[in-house]
């Protein structure tokens, strides 16, 4: 089992945060953009796969300030040699997928292979209203999960990822569908250019575009492609057939056999070979201490953010991975037991503690737990 690290780019330690408007404030920004780096070249020395983060905008209290996922990627690239960088990931809603393709191919250039990518459908309304690139499309959560806005925007979802996958896998692709059109029907490019015909594929002599093509080529043969956290045995199976993985954040042992399961007969109804533990991701939000009482104490900042932040969206706590070394060795033993996990993210409260604490935390992670789990 390898274990990777998921920050959400909190600005500030609770009282900033509490003080209002901490998102503008450049010193805090600044102190932000060291810290994390300083903290994924830590996690990079001591044994961690991999470092995500989300897309997050318009993020003027300084919760999430994640901003654009390439800049974010490249600014952890630069301090870390190893660490996989996941961007997980675009939200579907507010970017153009043959770009989201050519973006993704780029960063995995500019990392060497380092690279690992999510996509999501967008649930924070302020930002996706003021950025979403079609009229008709909504953010999701429970307020329209039964309703046709949550409908359309899964329907638009599905023909986002699909985009994106054809672009990154084939040299020029052709797509028709119900939201985009590549290119668009009919397009004859207003001038003459011989270099499409003779050097490149895609366009008749007579400038008819008929299929384009992203560049660069992805770097790696498959990037790693991610669900986001997901605790939805429909969003699951819908990552199966491009063998995405979900992060699940739960505890729950039957749901997890359930979602692994499910998956993995959705997997291979679309052809794909499925080896032990490439089923689904696992984890939770990881404190370590040396005692659980220490733990619980450091972890109520983050109870803070959760309830503050997190909760108004409609999402339920998820699995808390909070204690010493001998709390967690059981907790994560229990779920081994249960389904097979390669790869496992801690949800660190990064920006809320110090780098110091975060350090204590994931190197003694690192020492009394990380051992235990290598060959499983």
């Amino acid at each position: 089992m390898k274990f990777g690290l998921f920050v959400y780019c909190t600005i500030g330690r609770r009282a900033e945060l509490e003080a209002g408007m901490a998102g503008r404030r450049p010193e805090l920004y600044q102190r932000m953009l060291a810290e994390l780096g300083e903290v994924a070249a830590f996690a990079d020395d001591a044994g961690y796969f991999a470092f995500g983060h989300p897309e997050h905008h318009l993020q003027i209290e300084g919760f999430e300030i994640s901003n654009d996922p390439c800049l974010m990627a490249m600014w952890l690239g630069q301090h870390t040699r190893r660490l996989r960088i996941v961007t997980c990931g675009f939200v579907s809603t507010v970017n153009n997928p043959l770009m989201t393709a050519e973006k993704i191919a780029t960063m995995d250039h500019m990392l060497k292979g380092r690279f690992g990518v999510g996509l999501v459908r967008g649930y924070q309304a302020r930002w996706v209203e003021n950025y979403k690139i079609r009229p008709e499309l909504a953010a999701v959560g429970p307020w329209n999960a039964d309703g046709p806005e949550n409908e359309l925007n899964r329907e638009y979802f599905a023909e986002f990822v699909d985009v994106v996958v054809k672009a990154l896998g084939h040299d020029t692709i052709k797509h028709q569908g119900r939201f985009w059109q590549f290119p668009p029907p009919e397009f004859v490019n207003p001038h003459d250019h011989p270099v499409y015909v003779q050097y490149g594929r895609g366009v008749d002599a007579d400038m008819r575009v008929h299929e384009v093509g992203i560049a660069p080529k992805p770097y790696q043969a498959h990037i790693p492609l991610y669900g986001g956290f997901s605790q939805s045995l429909r969003t699951a199976k819908f990552w199966a057939r491009y063998k995405g993985r979900p992060i699940v954040l739960s505890g729950n042992t039957e749901f997890l056999e359930l979602l692994w399961r499910e998956w993995e007969e959705e997997a291979r109804r679309h052809g794909h070979d499925v080896a032990p533990g490439e089923q689904a991701c696992w984890g939770g939000i990881a404190v370590c201490a040396e005692t659980d009482a220490k733990a619980q104490a450091l972890f109520e900042d983050m109870a803070w953010f959760w309830k503050t932040w997190a909760t108004p969206f409609g999402q339920g706590l998820p699995q808390l991975l909070v204690g010493s070394p001998d709390t967690l060795n059981r907790q994560i033993e229990t779920v081994s037991n249960t389904v097979p996990i390669e790869e496992a993210f801690l949800l660190i409260p990064q920006g809320l503690h110090t780098p110091a604490q975060l350090q204590d935390s994931l190197d003694l992670f690192a020492r009394k737990v990380m051992p235990n789990f290598a060959d499983n």
